[in-house]
């Protein structure tokens, strides 16, 4: 009679998969988001790696294409609260 391979060595041999049909924010999720940072920064982080600040309070080094990652909605909806370019005075 064979011996049964363990976990380590056939993973998927057993368990089952567990998929989440409601996902819920934990700590740490924030990196699965893109933000909103002053056009300014962006460059200047770029230029002399230093950390920028989203909108929401995340401070971080960018070092990834933010287009692959949904806009963060806690960035969404302060951007959406603030003043239009037109609304604005010097």
């Amino acid at each position: 009679m064979a011996a049964t391979p363990s976990p380590l060595e056939s993973p998927e041999l057993t368990g089952d998969t567990l998929v989440e049909s409601d996902p819920r924010l934990e700590e740490g999720d924030h990196e699965r988001f893109a933000h909103y940072v002053k056009k300014d920064k962006i460059l200047e982080s770029a230029v002399l790696g230093e950390p920028v600040i989203a909108l929401c309070g995340k401070v971080w080094v960018p070092n990834r294409d933010p287009s692959r990652f949904p806009v963060c909605p806690t960035c969404e909806a302060i951007f959406k609260g603030l003043p239009t370019g037109a609304d604005k005075k010097d």
